[in-house]
């Protein structure tokens, strides 16, 4: 596209300068991970094909967005419940009361 003019920062720049936030995250959108992620790599893949109009690119890289902003929050509410249950779970093994020794025979 930039052979027209157009990039990943100045469509972004188009987008949020003629949307607002409200339209930008639609109620239709899945809300699971895989399910976000399935839509998204779907959105990419019609993209790279480049037999899309511009209104068309433009809206599904908005959806894109909005799609990407719902995995790396599922993500993000993942890695907060991984680190939780590690800090409450995961502790050194320790044998015999030893916390050096790693070899229960010698």
């Amino acid at each position: 596209m930039s052979a027209i003019g157009f990039n990943k920062q100045s469509l972004e720049l188009a987008l949020v300068a003629s949307k607002k936030k409200s339209d930008l995250e639609p109620d239709d959108l899945p809300q699971e991970f895989e399910a976000a992620l399935a839509q998204l790599e779907e959105i990419v893949a019609q993209m790279e094909r480049g037999d899309m109009s511009l209104e068309a690119s433009l809206g599904a890289y908005q959806r894109g967005v909005a799609l990407t902003r719902i995995c790396q929050d599922r993500l993000a509410r993942a890695e907060q419940k991984v680190k939780v249950l590690s800090d409450e779970l995961l502790k050194p093994f320790e044998l015999d009361g030893d916390p050096d020794n790693g070899d229960a025979s010698s």
